[in-house]
């Protein structure tokens, strides 16, 4: 099997930890290479070094090596390092795949991206609440005055998603939900829509005022710009994202360590 090591420049020891782990890996049999396909690409760092990875190594499967704070995608910590790479070298693991959104400004075939996480639609340097229309296939849905909207994968719904208010939805869940940011109404929640689903958000004008001058983000990257009633359209890419599952790889497991619900640790012990 061929591995790559993906580590964040910024970060001294990620750059320690990859000729440790580079040394680790070879004495387990496994190729480190780097250039080329790699079967493999093991990021150093946190959730937004394996981000840029997704991004650079697209037809790569990926592992990320926490090195970072939360590290939710990057899920594997620095105690299992070893045990991680003898798993690889060993073939116990399985490869899932990870939806991937795609953001094409309406009527433009130059402004896209592509997102792992999320897709946020969000106003700029005023203080207003933004007017933004949102239709699904075409209907029309609702029109929220708020901050902005935030539409995420299951893979993203613990980001920023799940910061602005929104559910956890589990990896292998066909749907993305629809987050607003800030809404000016009590009765405005979290909308979870299939993954079939073509969603378009449109910058609107407020009454007697300008539209707010609104971008598009992916991932945390700046997209592009939104003037008034110009529209973002959000699908489902063609493309997805592959991530190793190494063996006893349990999301729920995962959900509690790292987001730390009450009694998750407690309750497991007690079982035992």
């Amino acid at each position: 099997m061929k591995i790559q090591f993906y580590a964040n420049v910024k970060n001294p020891k990620a750059c320690e930890a990859q000729e440790e782990l580079s040394a680790q890996a070879r004495a387990f049999c496994l190729e480190v290479v780097e250039r080329g396909r790699a079967d493999v690409v093991i990021s150093l760092g946190g959730d937004g070094t394996l981000l840029k990875a997704v991004r650079r190594y697209p037809r790569s499967a990926q592992l990320g090596f926490n090195l970072g704070s939360l590290g939710y995608l990057a899920a594997v910590g620095e105690n299992d390092f070893a045990g991680a790479l003898k798993m690889l070298a060993e073939g116990r693991f399985k490869v899932s795949r990870r939806t991937l959104l795609e953001a094409r400004k309406l009527d433009s075939r130059e402004k896209h991206a592509i997102a792992l996480n999320e897709i946020v639609i969000m106003r700029q340097m005023t203080g207003h609440a933004a007017a933004i229309d949102l239709e699904a296939d075409g209907k029309f849905v609702a029109r929220y005055s708020a901050d902005g909207l935030v539409v995420a994968t299951p893979t993203g719904s613990t980001a920023y998603s799940l910061a602005a208010g929104g559910p956890v939805l589990m990896p292998d869940s066909e749907c993305m939900v629809v987050t607003p940011m800030n809404p000016h109404a009590l009765g405005v929640r979290p909308l979870v829509v299939s993954n079939g689903v073509t969603l378009c958000a449109t910058s609107r004008r407020r009454v007697n005022s300008r539209a707010e001058k609104t971008a598009v983000y992916a991932d945390g990257r700046s997209a592009f710009m939104l003037g008034g009633d110009e529209g973002v359209v959000i699908r489902k890419a063609l493309v997805e994202a592959k991530f190793v599952e190494l063996e006893g790889y349990d999301p729920y497991e995962v959900l509690g360590r790292k987001l730390g619900w009450a009694g998750s640790r407690i309750a497991r012990e007690n079982r035992q």
